[in-house]
Parts: C-alpha cells; sequence; structure tokens
C-alpha cells in the first residue's frame, strides 16, 4: 500500500491507495438499451437511453466511441426563491478497478438499487499490461514504475466491463492519475504544474489506447469521449492540490475534491469548485475525522489494514454512524452537500465496505436527498443563482435558516440563469 499520514483538525487525512489489481473472469457486455428509469430523488432522469450499436463512432484504435449524450443524467435546475434545497450526497471512489474482490460490480448494484450515482476516479495504469508498464513515463520517476503496480489482460478487461457499464447507468468516470507517489523524493506533493500535466496526458492516453495496448482490436469499446468525460480528479493522499488545480485550470477541469473541507457549501477555488471530502463527528471519540475508509481504519488499527478481527464489527459500525451523523447534520441543519471517498479495499475484513453500503441504503432513498456523481453536482452548482449559493454559504456547519428556508431563500430577487450550463432553466424575472 502506498501513502501517508497527514494532520489536520487532530485526524489523519491522508488517502491510501487501492491494492494492485488481480484479474478474475467476468462476461463482456455490449451496449445494452434500458430505458428510463427514475433518478435518485424520485424524479425521472433526463431522457436518453444508451447508444445502439449503430450510433457508436469509434475515436482512435476505437478503445472509446462517441454513443450520444450520457443516458440517466438528472437535469440540473435552478433552486425558486424561498424553495428549500435538496440534500446531495456524493460516494466516489479512489482507484477504481474490478479485481477478484468484485467490488466495482457489486457497489454498481448497490448503486442501481437506491437510485444512486457515483463518481469512480480510475487509475490510468490499470488499463496498461504488465509487460508494457515502461510506456508509463512518470514524473521525477522512471520509466515503468508505480507504487500500485499494473495490471493484466483479464483484469483490464473486467475492469472496462465496468466502466462501460458504469457510465452507461449515469456514473460518472474521473482520474486517480497513475502512480500513486507519495511523500518525498518524487511524491505528486512535489510535482509542478507541468509534472501534472504530463501525468493527465498519460491517464488519458492509457483510458484512450486499451486496446492497442492488450491487443484485444475486437472487443466493444468504451462508449465515452474521454477528454470530455474528465471533469475532475482527486489527488494520491491528497498531496498536490494546488499545482494540479492549476494544471486542472489550463486543462478545462471544472472540480477538485482533493482537500479537507468543514461541512458548508461549496465554493471555486482557483476557478474549479472545491468539492473536497470533509470532517465528520467520529463516534466515541473527541475529534473528527475525515470522510473516508482509511481515515477511519488510520485511527481505528493504525496503517495495520489487518487489525484484531473482535473489533472489525465495532469499527464498521462506528464508520458508519459516523458518516449517518454527518448526514443528519446537514439533512436537518444547512444542507451542505455531504462528500465520501472509498476505495475498493477489504481492510479490516470488508468493514469499511459494509459501512458504505448500509449508508447508502440509510440515506439514498429518503425524501429531498440526491445521491448523486461530482459531475451532477458541479451542474447543479453551475446552475444556480450566485446570489443564492453565497446565502447558502452564510449558514455554518450543521446549522438550519433560523426563519425557515422559505424565508431565507426569498429575500432577495433572481438573477437570470446563467448562460452555457447545460439544461439550466430560464427564470423569470
Amino acid at each position: 500500500m502506498a501513502g501517508i499520514q497527514r494532520a489536520a483538525a487532530g485526524v489523519a487525512v491522508a488517502a491510501a491507495c487501492a491494492a494492485a489489481l488481480a484479474g478474475c473472469s467476468i462476461g463482456d457486455t455490449g451496449f445494452g438499451s434500458t430505458g428510463s428509469e427514475e433518478g435518485a430523488h424520485g424524479a425521472k432522469r433526463a431522457a436518453g437511453a444508451p447508444a445502439h450499436r449503430s450510433a457508436v463512432r469509434l475515436i482512435g484504435d476505437g478503445s472509446t466511441a462517441f454513443t450520444g449524450a450520457q443516458p440517466y443524467l438528472s437535469r440540473p435546475e435552478r433552486l425558486k426563491p424561498g424553495q428549500k434545497p435538496p440534500q446531495f450526497v456524493v460516494f466516489s471512489w479512489d482507484g477504481a478497478g474490478e479485481d477478484s474482490q468484485r467490488l466495482f460490480s457489486h457497489f454498481r448494484k448497490v448503486a442501481k438499487a437506491n437510485k444512486a450515482t457515483m463518481t469512480y476516479f480510475l487509475s490510468g495504469v490499470y488499463l496498461l499490461p504488465e509487460e508494457k508498464r515502461d510506456l508509463y513515463r512518470p514524473p521525477q520517476h522512471s520509466p515503468g514504475r508505480s507504487d500500485i503496480g499494473f495490471n493484466d489482460e483479464q483484469g483490464i478487461k473486467n475492469t472496462v466491463q465496468q466502466l462501460r457499464g458504469a457510465w452507461l447507468e449515469g456514473n460518472e468516470i474521473g482520474t486517480h492519475f497513475n502512480g500513486h507517489f507519495c511523500g518525498r523524493g518524487g511524491g505528486v506533493g512535489e510535482w509542478s504544474a507541468a509534472d501534472w500535466k504530463n501525468e493527465i496526458a498519460q491517464a488519458k492516453s492509457f483510458v484512450k489506447s486499451w486496446k492497442t495496448n492488450t491487443g484485444t482490436k475486437t472487443a466493444v469499446p468504451l462508449p465515452f469521449d474521454y477528454e470530455k468525460e474528465l471533469i475532475g480528479a482527486r489527488t494520491p493522499c491528497l498531496e498536490g492540490q494546488r499545482n494540479f488545480m492549476r494544471a486542472a485550470r489550463e486543462l478545462g477541469f471544472r472540480y477538485d475534491t482533493s482537500g479537507v473541507n468543514n461541512q458548508l457549501w461549496p465554493k471555486k477555488k482557483g476557478g474549479l469548485w472545491d468539492l473536497s471530502m470533509q470532517l465528520v463527528p467520529f463516534p466515541g471519540r473527541g475529534f473528527e475525522t475525515l470522510t473516508m475508509d482509511y481515515n477511519f481504519m488510520v485511527n481505528q488499527s493504525g496503517t495495520t489494514s489487518n487489525g484484531d478481527p473482535a473489533k472489525h464489527e465495532y469499527w464498521g459500525d462506528q464508520m458508519r454512524d459516523a458518516l449517518l451523523m454527518g448526514f443528519s447534520r446537514a439533512y436537518d441543519g444547512n444542507r451542505a452537500p455531504l462528500i465520501i471517498g472509498n476505495h475498493f479495499e477489504s481492510w479490516n475484513g470488508g468493514t469499511y465496505m459494509r459501512a458504505i453500503e448500509e449508508t447508502v441504503e440509510h440515506v439514498c432513498t429518503k425524501s429531498e436527498v440526491r445521491c448523486v456523481s461530482f459531475r451532477q453536482l458541479a451542474d447543479w452548482l453551475d446552475a444556480q443563482d450566485p446570489g443564492t449559493l453565497d446565502q447558502l454559504r452564510t449558514l455554518k456547519v450543521g446549522e438550519a435558516p433560523e426563519q425557515g428556508w422559505a424565508r431565507f431563500l426569498s429575500d432577495r430577487p433572481a438573477a437570470p440563469a446563467p448562460k452555457g450550463v447545460p439544461g439550466a432553466p430560464a427564470v423569470k424575472p
């Protein structure tokens, strides 16, 4: 495991890498048509079923393809004066890939069963076979170096299948970059903006050329243009955010989730939406911790991923309860979006995966809750009246408006809807 510990508000805020992927056998699928279905908040999602094969236009070597608009994306709507904001919850996964644990495919089912969409941050080297590792030339490291390893042909096939299915279900495919280098001696915290641009270009390249690199020319492509799909990321170990954001802004990214926030309404930082994970109460402890599985592990069993088995169930309950406490604090308070990060890992007996699944089941089917991807959240934020967002940011952590939501958000006239925001409805003056 790669990763280091970084202190913030008395807790560890390091994000560990996902383990190197092992191959497992799962049949491949093409582009199916699933029709319309309900969104996370019970409303119909935007029209658009997965593209039929005849509509597919291959890109480059055919690893990716144009297939039309992504299906099942909710239409972003501007809040009306006095309207209570929905409670957004984002579940996201670092280093997303399908290995022998089959957690990627499992949580796709969990999301679908609970009317949720999620963000999967793919590590580019998970689509690069071990025998071609030298194609990766990491900044400040020798060619073929990676702290999370590479993949094999079957593992790549399985991961591609999950990426394809996830996107067709309305989920987002972001990036966790490639080599997952942390700490001193070439870690991402020491990278320049130029280094980040290099790393991002390679992450895109491995996605756009996985067929060539694996020799599977007849396989079904990924159903998206990764140049357009990739609009946000989370850096390894939450390091190097400043220079990454400089590079990301120039490359047209729209958000970053590599920092540590409190449960407040988001704002832009360096031109990008700052959608970082947050600090939530830690049950039975006198501090708050970051909304990520790795940070709970550090606080419970140290960096040991196989702590005392007798405590596994309690640790999972503790994480679940912490996330639910953070959810309730927002849901009954300022309605700030809750941002949660995870890894497809079986740390401490898989107890954190259970905690996430139980959290999804508890919150995503509640009234006025939307479990969405970062892309969907960014779309909604872009569709709002900036003055309304400024008003929401005046609320403290867990603070609901004393005068009620209708009064709180009705005391100011609505501004014209921003131009160029997909799906933003016109607002009458």
